[in-house]
């Protein structure tokens, strides 16, 4: 063997090294996030189960969903009944989209018999019929009683990608409870529960607002992303055995 045969073995030896132990470094990452994927699959899988048995459950006062919340901050899509008064004065407006019309979900304070306030979703307006004077009907007086989903709030804005709320316009890109209810015009002093309200389907007068407008479709590609990371990992240590196969003279 010459000797700059020796000398170009020597500098293959250290080469092959640095990408082998490159591809076990990238072999493990691909398992890991493979198995984060799993583990992923099966928080959501637990929650749509969770979502799933709420919203088939039987609406419950709401003294009691409050209770649950304050135990375990989450009541979630859990049916709820409450009765009050809307302050229509102080509807705010959710700009959202139904049935590919564009628009606003209408959140109304509900004054209560104990004289807090809940902020109710009362359903979706389209665009044009923003002012509540051109959907009057729909304004209805006296004491009511709401059936519909409790949410829970939002505790800061959900991503940077959204716009700031617009509060002199009376737009709002994201559901800031305590901002919605300072802006609404409530008398000073006020008690807020700490959830929404979604109501249900109920038809309002004058068919506005549309009620029942809650979206309860979550995505769960857990398991396809997992069969990709793995299908990757399972490629890379195929490449791996086989360059570990390869016989020194090849180098």
């Amino acid at each position: 063997m010459s000797e700059a045969s020796v000398k170009g073995s020597g500098r293959s030896r250290p080469r092959s090294v640095l990408l082998l132990g490159l591809g076990l470094v990238l072999l493990l990452i691909l398992l890991a996030l493979g198995t984060w994927q799993v583990q992923r699959l099966h928080w959501k899988e637990g929650l749509l189960q969770t979502i799933d048995q709420r919203t088939h459950a039987a609406p419950r006062p709401l003294a009691e969903v409050e209770k649950e919340f304050a135990s375990t901050g989450d009541v979630d899509y859990t049916p709820v009944t409450v009765s009050g008064t809307f302050l229509h004065s102080g509807e705010r407006h959710f700009y959202a989209t139904w049935e590919g019309e564009a628009g606003f979900n209408v959140y109304t304070p509900l004054a209560l018999d104990d004289g807090r306030f809940v902020l109710v979703n009362r359903g979706f307006v389209p665009y044009d019929l923003k002012d509540a004077a051109k959907r009057a009907k729909g304004q209805v007086t006296g004491k009511v009683t709401v059936t519909g989903l409790a949410r829970n709030p939002l505790p800061a804005k959900p991503s940077m990608m959204l716009p700031d709320n617009d509060v002199a316009k009376n737009i709002f890109y994201w559901k800031d409870r305590d901002v919605m209810a300072a802006s609404a015009g409530v008398p000073a002093g006020y008690t807020l529960v700490p959830i929404f309200i979604d109501a249900d389907k109920t038809p309002n007068p004058g068919g506005l607002p549309v009620g029942g407008v809650t979206i309860i479709d979550l995505p769960n590609s857990h398991l396809q992303y997992a069969v990709t990371w793995y299908g990757l990992a399972a490629a890379l240590a195929a490449v791996l055995v086989l360059r570990l196969r390869r016989p020194a003279k090849e180098d």
